[in-house]
């Protein structure tokens, strides 16, 4: 089959590979039909690739139909059409029971001292193969699915992988009371669709920051408020809007590459030319995220406010503010999202109306074979690129 594989920094290819095979009996097959390229593929691009190893099938955003399943596979069967969720999970243990299917104990990264395994993300969660490909192997596939109307819709679909539970998450964590502010830090994809979201929740001032032309303009109409912090000051523009006081939640959609931390992005990519096993000791023990979203979330916000972190951060030593933090007696909340808990808030609203708009979110579907360009354009934020859905 043909797969997206990392190659080196900045560096992935489309090749040929082996098919996947059921290996366990609770391991399904499908035959992707849609899979994206997503922000936190450029982590692995650009400032995690200690952890990488060169054929890694890249890609944790999919779905498709269903091949072949495992013997012990119930609730499943070939033709079904199903979307992936990013992280893989039992269905049974106590976090999955909790709701914390990103905690999931049976597929734990206990090596790493991580949470749940994910598709193709790395030696940190688990190594497993990805979706950017034209076949997936689905670990616990009992439970690690989403099924959806087989109606050829994908594009309406297809972010439940990731995208919408990721976003929702970082809503729900915000915690903005009923008419008050919520800004969203970085227009991205998380960002945008948490926009959208909070916009369609319709109980809460939402204000939009980013410097990239395409993703403000894409963000306006879901904003009451927008601001480019190439020519404004932010902390200006809230506290106008909150009586001096701040914005009552702060989603920092951003995480670890955040423009505006020259030293940090220094330290990052000096780690990247380092021997992989040397490479991936510093970034576990010493590593430093650029904070400049995170740090601009703390001063955003108001004393006795909420952060949701939803941009990825990987650092081990990184300087947070802890006295800001705790005068300013700020909530934080964060982790990656998890899935299942919030499909069945979401799958009510993905319907012919598309109130959030997601048939639309894409700005560029692309053949698998354009991968590599593709990711080239993301990294650089070039080509008005926010969001790309790959067709194998």
């Amino acid at each position: 089959m043909r797969a997206v594989t990392w190659q080196g920094r900045r560096k992935v290819s489309v090749d040929n590979v082996p098919d996947p095979v059921i290996k366990e009996p609770n391991d399904a097959i499908i035959r992707v039909t849609s899979t994206n390229i997503c922000g936190s593929d450029l982590h692995l691009y650009e400032v995690l690739g200690a952890f990488m190893t060169p054929g890694d099938i890249l890609g944790h955003e999919a779905m498709g139909v269903v091949e072949e399943v495992g013997r012990e596979v119930n609730g499943l069967q070939p033709g079904d059409r199903v979307v992936i969720p990013f992280n893989i999970s039992c269905g049974h243990c106590f976090m999955c029971d909790q709701g914390l299917q990103s905690q999931c104990e049976t597929t734990q990264n206990r090596d790493q001292g991580t949470g749940a395994a994910l598709f193709g993300y790395s030696k940190l969660y688990g190594e497993v193969a990805g979706g950017q490909a034209e076949y997936l192997r689905v670990p616990q596939a009992q439970y690690t699915h989403i099924k959806v109307p087989d109606d050829g819709l994908d594009d309406l679909y297809v972010y439940l992988s990731d995208v919408l539970p990721t976003a929702w998450q970082a809503v729900e964590y915000a915690s903005v009371p009923d008419g008050g502010t919520l800004v969203v830090l970085g227009l991205g994809p998380i960002g945008a669709m948490a926009c959208r979201i909070a916009a369609h929740r319709k109980s809460a001032r939402v204000i939009g920051v980013d410097l990239v032309d395409e993703r403000i303009s894409r963000a306006r109409a879901y904003c009451d408020e927008i601001i480019d912090l190439r020519t404004d000051d932010a902390d200006e523009i809230v506290k106008s809007h909150t009586d001096g006081r701040g914005a009552d939640s702060v989603i920092d959609a951003v995480g670890m590459e955040a423009h505006g931390s020259p030293v940090a992005e220094t330290m990052q990519t000096a780690s990247n030319f380092l021997p992989s096993p040397i490479g991936r000791v510093v970034m576990k023990n010493a590593g430093v995220d650029r904070l400049a979203a995170l740090n601009s979330a703390i001063t955003l916000v108001r004393r006795g406010g909420t952060i949701s972190l939803s941009g990825v951060y990987g650092g081990a030593a990184d300087p947070i503010n802890m006295m800001t933090l705790f005068d300013k007696q700020i909530q934080l909340r964060m982790g990656q999202a998890n899935v299942k808990k919030w499909v069945p808030d979401i799958m009510p609203l993905l319907t012919s109306d598309d109130p959030l708009g997601v048939q639309q979110f894409a700005t560029h579907r692309l053949p698998l074979d354009a991968a590599p360009g593709a990711y080239e354009s993301f990294q650089k934020k070039e080509d008005g690129m926010v969001k790309v859905i790959l067709k194998p």
